[in-house]
């Protein structure tokens, strides 16, 4: 075991992985799906700085020589986790040839098992497996990954899930099955139930496949049944447009306190009102007609999607972000700011990346946890930061997000997560480029 045994959230780490990977995600086209057994601890204590390393290091290298569009990353443990256990990260058939991958693990990723006392094991099903197993331990022992809902009506509900992705919708089914949830994945397992849409309690749907007549569809079912509307979307989505049906949101990577928090959030209402579900109601609908098909199939009807629809809107707002008169960098600024309390520009601009690279992470946490106190926090200290080094765009966007709680309207946080991210990722960008001038 590595010497450094610092106490880290599992969960953290892996939404950093996610973050550091985005580029060559969206470069390569590729879906990186998460697949945590409910052994694996919440809490480890190992050394976190090296792990994170040693799984970019192998996800970067898998998206770099991969032809495959969906990657999925499980993560397994003993099932009686005590103490100190082996715990096993997998990346399973990635398709890349043997001789490529002999030569990545025997001369690049050797340096990067050392400090974790790592081993690469071989696979007996698919020799296109990279199979990582190293010994973590637990802070407090009998501390498990267990999520318990606050009320036992909100177990066994009935969901149906249709996402592009297959990968994505059996990570997701398995989460919900966590729940005692009853999951039908997919418009054929959707036919066997009898086509009808006012069985399930949930639909969970990926963003790409949603359109105008779901939407509408599903806001009519809603006078009269409660059924939960979920859209599956990414992170990094600039889309805030406003929806006619009331929704809900799972924001990729998914996790199981993803699913957790979905769950207390939708029915949290219901159970405080003890709302009951109106039986014997029947709604037979072709769905196929109603979604968006990422292949157009023969003989099938091609409906456009919400998102196409919406495009056009959707850039307008983008535009109107990205034409925000204050500039990413304003080096002279910031400069000047710096000079005049004796601090060295440089310095600053690293220590300003070293604090809050990874602060549109925090940011996305605090405002999934509602952390109301914490979150006005966040944008006062960030922004006073931002400005210091003439970071003025990014604090232009952080004092907007500032004013909602003055006209409490809390409820458009959410929207400042993405244009966040975004204003972020760009003052980074332009801050490398002033240091490495």
């Amino acid at each position: 075991m590595s010497k450094n045994e610092d106490l880290f959230d599992i969960s953290m780490i892996l939404m950093t992985l996610f973050s550091l990977l985005e580029t060559i995600r969206d470069e390569n086209n590729i879906e990186l799906v998460y697949d945590i057994d409910p052994t694996v601890p919440k809490e480890l204590k190992g050394d976190s700085k090296a792990l994170l390393s040693l799984l970019t290091q192998i996800l970067t290298f898998v998206f770099q020589n991969t032809e495959r569009d969906e990657i999925v990353l499980s993560i397994t443990a003993p099932e009686d986790f005590f103490y100190e256990e082996i715990v096993t990260f997998s990346v399973r058939d990635t398709g890349i040839n043997n001789e490529k991958m002999q030569s990545f693990v025997q001369n690049r990723l050797e340096n990067s098992l050392k400090p974790l006392h790592a081993v690469v094991q071989k696979s007996n099903e698919n020799p296109t497996d990279i199979i990582v197993s190293l010994p973590l331990k637990v802070d407090d022992i009998g501390n498990r990954r267990h999520y318990r809902l606050p009320d036992i009506s909100m177990l066994g509900k009935k969901v149906l899930l249709i996402c592009e992705k297959q990968n994505v919708a059996k990570s997701i089914k398995k989460m919900f099955r966590y729940f005692l949830y009853e999951v039908d994945m997919g418009l054929e397992e959707y036919k066997k139930k009898g086509s009808n849409l006012s069985y399930y309690d949930m639909v969970v749907i990926s963003d790409s496949m949603t359109t105008p007549k779901l939407e509408a569809l599903i806001l009519h079912i809603q006078l009269k049944n409660p059924l939960k509307y979920v859209v599956v979307k990414s992170s990094n989505s600039t889309d805030v447009i406003h929806r006619e049906v009331d929704t809900a949101y799972l924001i990729k990577p998914v996790m199981q306190e993803s699913i957790y928090e979905l769950i207390v959030s939708l029915y949290k209402e219901e159970i405080r009102d003890r709302t009951i579900k109106p039986e014997n109601i029947t709604t037979i609908i072709d769905m196929g007609k109603y979604i968006n098909h990422p292949l157009k199939l023969k003989g099938q009807e091609y409906v456009e999607s919400t998102m196409a629809v919406r495009k056009q809107e959707e850039n307008k707002n983008k535009k109107v972000f990205e034409s925000d008169t204050e500039p990413v960098l304003d080096t002279e600024l910031g400069l000047k700011n710096t000079q005049r309390i004796g601090m060295d520009y440089g310095g600053k601009l690293r220590a300003f990346l070293e604090a809050y690279e990874h602060s549109d992470i925090q940011f996305r946490q605090l405002v999934k946890d509602k952390s109301v106190w914490a979150i006005k926090e966040f944008l006062t200290k960030i922004e006073k930061e931002a400005r210091l080094i003439g970071a003025l765009r990014l604090a232009s966007l952080l004092n907007k997000a500032n004013l909602l709680f003055v006209y409490e309207n809390q409820d458009e946080l959410p929207l400042y997560v993405s244009r966040y991210h975004l204003a972020l990722k760009r003052l980074k960008q332009e801050i490398e480029k002033f240091l490495n001038a």
